[in-house]
């Protein structure tokens, strides 16, 4: 029998206890056309520059990632939350998201989809494959870019219930790991 203060969570529920990255920005630009959608649940897919997003026809954006098969990856801090949280509850059909919440596109150097001025890192990827089964996107990054003149630094990660957690003190166990990570790493 279990102690009385663990309880039995719903299976439906376990995404909140195993939250991913952190939320980032997805740009696309399809048509002359660019937008914006936010995703909370990415992976990095091994050691090598190997990403994943999960979304799919019901994102607005999906239909431009599918036809131009690249995108930008954009990593907002805590202070861009609120606009976060807008881009993610609004449509690119209708809507320019960059005008709407003040975000500056920046042309990248192998994608046609924009940077983001505003956020700490931006990744340009091209799409390998789309596992529509699952609703993931495997990325390859190709550049990547990390503002460092910006100070905040703090990312936000989705706990999954309309809840966020930011991130929080670094520690450093590099010495540690030296010998146990692969080479190259």
């Amino acid at each position: 029998m279990l102690p009385p203060a663990i309880r039995q969570l719903e299976l439906s529920k376990i995404f909140t206890l195993i939250e991913p990255g952190p939320v980032v920005l997805v740009t696309t630009c399809a048509g002359g056309k660019n937008s914006i959608m936010t995703i909370s649940w990415t992976m990095v897919l091994d050691f090598s520059p190997r990403l994943a997003i999960a979304t799919g026809a019901w994102n607005h954006s999906f239909a431009a990632l599918r036809q131009t098969e690249e995108c930008v990856i954009a990593i907002p801090t805590v202070d861009l939350l609120d606009r976060v949280l807008g881009i993610g509850t609004c449509s690119g059909a209708d809507t320019d998201k960059f005008a709407r919440f003040g975000l500056t596109p920046i042309p990248g150097n192998f994608v046609k989809a924009p940077l983001i001025r505003e956020c700490l890192a931006n990744i340009e990827c091209t799409v390998v494959d789309i596992i529509d089964q699952h609703n993931i996107v495997v990325l390859d990054a190709v550049a990547a870019y990390v503002d460092d003149a910006r100070r905040e630094r703090r990312t936000v990660h989705a706990v999954g219930d309309g809840s966020f957690i930011v991130d929080g003190r670094k520690l450093d166990r590099r010495e540690a790991m030296a010998e146990k990570l692969p080479a190259g790493v």
